[in-house]
């Protein structure tokens, strides 16, 4: 049944990571890496790994998709939806996605690793889980502390570069407006 499982999220994950490739809207492909990175914490909880599922939706999901979206809304979503990045290259680049994903099942059903993982009478240690988690929170609580300062910052400095490009957006637009008003009045 895990295997099943295993099976399933795998392709959910494959099908949520190609749309973040083949989406035509940005907040699309951003919602789509959110449910890849899920999907890829659903696979940590069924290999054993609750504590990494759980970082993976804390840090992937929580922070680091908060910046992609605002970087995505700082960005003119209408200009870059009109420019494509492959226009001619779209055949040659699923061809070449054809084999290096057919390569990548090909070593994966060879691998000895994967096997052994899958294994069902594989039990996972709690003892690895808590040394791992003490290693994090406590010999590397600074750089864990300074990393989310970063986010942090990043963030605010975003809402902060948002909110001054569309004040002068709007500062702009109302000058040219009074100018073409005067421009009318002068001109009767």
């Amino acid at each position: 049944m895990e295997q099943q499982f295993f099976i399933l999220l795998s392709l959910v994950t494959i099908a949520t990571g190609s749309l973040v490739v083949v989406a035509r809207n940005p907040i699309h492909s951003a919602l789509s890496l959110v449910a890849c990175f899920v999907q890829i914490s659903a696979l940590f909880v069924l290999l054993g790994s609750p504590f990494l599922a759980v970082i993976q939706i804390f840090v992937y999901v929580g922070a680091i998709m908060v910046l992609f979206l605002f970087v995505i809304m700082m960005l003119d979503i209408r200009k870059e939806a009109h420019a494509r990045f492959i226009k001619k290259g779209a055949i040659p680049t699923i061809i070449v996605l054809i084999a290096l994903a057919s390569e990548l099942l090909f070593l994966l059903s060879q691998s000895s690793r994967l096997q052994m993982a899958m294994a069902p009478d594989r039990v996972v240690d709690p003892e690895q889980i808590r040394q791992l988690s003490l290693t994090l929170f406590k010999d590397f609580l600074l750089p864990f502390e300074v990393a989310s300062v970063i986010l942090l910052v990043a963030l605010v400095g975003a809402v902060v570069l948002a909110r001054n490009e569309h004040n002068n957006n709007n500062n702009n637009n109302n000058s040219s407006k009074a100018n073409q008003a005067t421009t009318l009045e002068v001109d009767k």
